[in-house]
């Protein structure tokens, strides 16, 4: 597949996505690069903004396999990834695969669950294996978290800690539609009160994973020039330095920027990044690594506010 192809596997994929999604065309294109670029992304909305939708639609395109968990309160670790059980039979133990043996895992509401049940995501989310009883499984280079939640909500969750949140490539907002879109969206839906059923829409997968595959490896052989990647350093390492910040972005997000920005070119037909590319990404990709020091909240500073600020002072290489 060259390029140019991509591009236009891409724009059908958003013409499908669209049929059943309105509006969200930039949490879409999120994703997709989250995908090919081997990221996670988080969801952040407030409930019936199409979020789980969003994400079974997109499973669906890309033909990944698609599982969904619940996070409560009372869920424990081996909820989510399984465990040995004993065979009496057999006398031999056996395997029983959580729901995070899946390509596309839909963790929904993920800071409503204990800190220790978030925290079974760390490895799988990072190095795409899970640990049971000191094996290793692995989950596939298709394994992709999408996790939702809603800002407004606080009581009797769990805010994710920075070391979960480094694991994510994107925070996506997913906002509320503007009237002509919410208007569309009620026509086109408004005939039932639950979810549509995707195989209503005559949805044909425009992607699989062998594809996907091929399309990494163009990907990495996009051109990211030296001055770029220093771009990207400065960007990730001034805040670390920023009065606004108590702590900044972890080396792991200029990586995470640097294979974005090579997806997001090729996404639209270029074997080359530029400065615009990095820019578009900055903002998904680092605001939800920030802590913003008490001063700053005072002050009604925002992350975003932190990064324009930052990219401000940094010039971008010409």
């Amino acid at each position: 597949m060259t390029l140019e192809a991509l591009a236009e596997r891409v724009g059908a994929l958003r013409e499908s996505l669209g049929r059943v999604i309105v509006g969200h065309t930039e949490a879409t294109e999120l994703m997709l690069i989250a995908l090919l670029s081997q990221g996670h992304v988080l969801l952040e909305g407030v409930p019936g903004t199409g979020k789980t939708l969003l994400a079974r639609t997109f499973a669906k395109l890309v033909d990944l396999e698609f599982g969904r968990i619940q996070f409560t309160p009372d869920l424990m670790p081996g909820d989510l990834i399984g465990s040995n059980l004993f065979d009496f039979q057999t006398s031999k133990f056996n395997l029983v695969k959580g729901p995070i043996f899946t390509e596309v895992l839909l963790a929904d509401e993920i800071n409503r669950t204990p800190p220790k049940t978030q925290a079974a995501l760390l490895q799988a989310m990072q190095e795409r294996t899970v640990t049971l009883d000191n094996s290793t499984h692995n989950l596939g280079s298709g394994f992709m978290v999408i996790a939702t939640q809603n800002p407004i909500e606080q009581e009797g969750t769990y805010p994710l800690p920075e070391a979960q949140l480094d694991r994510f490539l994107f925070k996506i907002m997913v906002d509320y539609p503007d009237r002509d879109q919410e208007k569309l969206m009620v026509m086109r839906h408004g005939s039932s009160t639950t979810m549509p059923e995707l195989d209503h829409f005559d949805l044909q997968p425009l992607l699989n994973l062998q594809l996907i595959e091929r399309i990494r490896d163009m990907i990495r052989r996009v051109e990211l020039s030296e001055p770029l990647v220093g771009y990207i350093v400065d960007i990730v390492r001034e805040t670390r330095v920023d009065g606004s910040l108590m702590t900044g972005a972890s080396p792991r997000s200029s990586n995470m920027i640097a294979m974005a920005s090579r997806a997001f070119a090729a996404l639209k037909g270029r074997a080359y990044v530029v400065p615009d590319d990095v820019k578009a990404l900055v903002g998904p990709a680092l605001a939800h690594r920030f802590v913003l020091t008490a001063g700053a909240e005072i002050e009604g500073m925002t992350a975003q506010r932190v990064l324009d600020r930052i990219l401000e002072r940094i010039p971008a290489p010409r």
